[in-house]
């Protein structure tokens, strides 16, 4: 469990990234936005790289309780992805400057050690997708004729095409509605039709 102090530095750490991009993350000026000294951040991570390991930390507890909550209960697997997808979006809704850390490519790619968390997160939540994929499959909600790893692929990439349209800052753009659209579209193309 994050403290307090823990939380406020990572969340400057966001605001900072999502403002001027992770180029100018940097103990100095997360200490300036805070308005604390660069050693009482220091008493608290070893550097930048610990605090976005940290941020990534708490997006998997939440994710994870997100994906758990909803692939659970009664309701079909349609619907448990589609809530899903809803979920994910009122979180990031919620704590937009996160979405600015997950889906940075630039991020993770020179260091391993982030683009492992970032891997085991989605490597995670698409077990989550597949599995419910496979279960609308066997109950014959889902197409069986293509391959639940693609369908995985299909679902996920949509979600992550929404999620830039929307951190692009599209003034047109609805969360709610979209989500909708997009969701109805998807599950046209997989449910099997009952007629």
């Amino acid at each position: 469990m994050s403290s307090e102090r823990q939380r406020e530095i990572m969340a400057a750490s966001l605001e900072i990234i999502s403002a001027e991009g992770i180029q100018n993350l940097t103990i100095k000026n997360i200490s300036g936005r805070i308005g604390i000294s660069e050693p009482a951040i220091y008493r608290h991570y070893e550097n930048k790289i610990s605090i976005l390991i940290a941020i990534l930390d708490e997006f998997r507890t939440m994710s994870s309780k997100l994906f758990s909550d909803h692939s659970a209960g009664d309701t079909s697997p349609v619907e448990k992805l589609k809530n899903i997808f809803k979920g994910l979006f009122k979180a990031f809704e919620k704590n937009p400057s996160m979405v600015s850390v997950i889906f940075s490519e630039e991020v993770f790619r020179n260091e391993p050690l982030l683009r492992q968390r970032i891997s085991e997160i989605m490597e995670h939540n698409s077990s989550v997708i597949r599995t419910l994929v496979a279960e609308g499959q066997k109950s014959g909600d889902i197409n069986k004729t293509i391959d639940p790893g693609y369908l995985t692929i299909i679902i996920t990439g949509s979600l992550r095409m929404l999620v830039r349209k929307w951190q692009e800052g599209d003034k047109q753009f609805n969360q709610a509605v979209e989500v909708e659209n997009l969701f109805g579209a998807i599950a046209s193309m997989i449910a099997v039709s009952k007629s």
